[in-house]
């Protein structure tokens, strides 16, 4: 099992969008630890793509992940479930040129989990922060969540995330990330 690396990764983040969030069970941590997600992309300068499924209906990315996102994100729209369906995110993925995918959003069991199976087809190692998802019911999440790791991606939480890619303390942004989780 690999751990995920600084130089590596990317964020992928999955319509975390303002209808979506007040429906989900979990909205409160997904809004909090998005925020943090958000700043941590932010801090280390690792890059970023979000979708936003049918904004139009469902609402612009929350401001918690847009106020504090970094220069390094792209915004797809989609309509399609699994984010890979849409091919110039398909295509912004290779660009990026990292094999880890840092996974989180909304619905889990929906284009969280349709992205994740696509993105082990095409080769990409998922780590998907179990706590920066949600659903509009606990056991749809429960239930996405064992899909994508029988699928074979990492399931993993925001502070597990956060120390695997500081790797140390000796990192020169150990206490700047340490300071979002206190």
């Amino acid at each position: 099992m690999s751990l995920l690396s600084e130089n590596d990764s990317l964020f992928l983040i999955i319509d975390i969008q303002e209808k979506l969030i007040n429906a989900a069970f979990n909205k409160e941590i997904i809004s909090k630890n998005s925020k943090i997600l958000a700043q941590t992309s932010k801090i280390l300068g690792l890059p970023v793509i979000i979708t936003e499924q049918y904004p139009k209906g469902l609402g612009d990315t929350v401001s918690e992940i847009k106020d504090n996102i970094g220069a390094d994100v792209e915004v797809y729209e989609k309509n399609t479930f699994s984010a890979l369906d849409n091919d110039d995110i398909r295509n912004a993925l290779k660009n990026k040129k990292r094999k880890q995918v840092v996974l989180f959003g909304i619905e889990t069991h929906i284009c969280v989990s349709q992205t994740a199976q696509a993105l082990l087809e095409d080769g990409y190692d998922v780590f998907v922060i179990a706590n920066a998802c949600g659903s509009r019911d606990e056991t749809e999440y429960e239930f996405g969540l064992e899909r994508i790791k029988c699928a074979g991606g990492k399931i993993i939480t925001v502070e597990i995330a956060l120390f695997e890619l500081l790797r140390g303390a000796k990192h020169p942004h150990f206490k700047e990330i340490q300071s979002l989780i206190k």
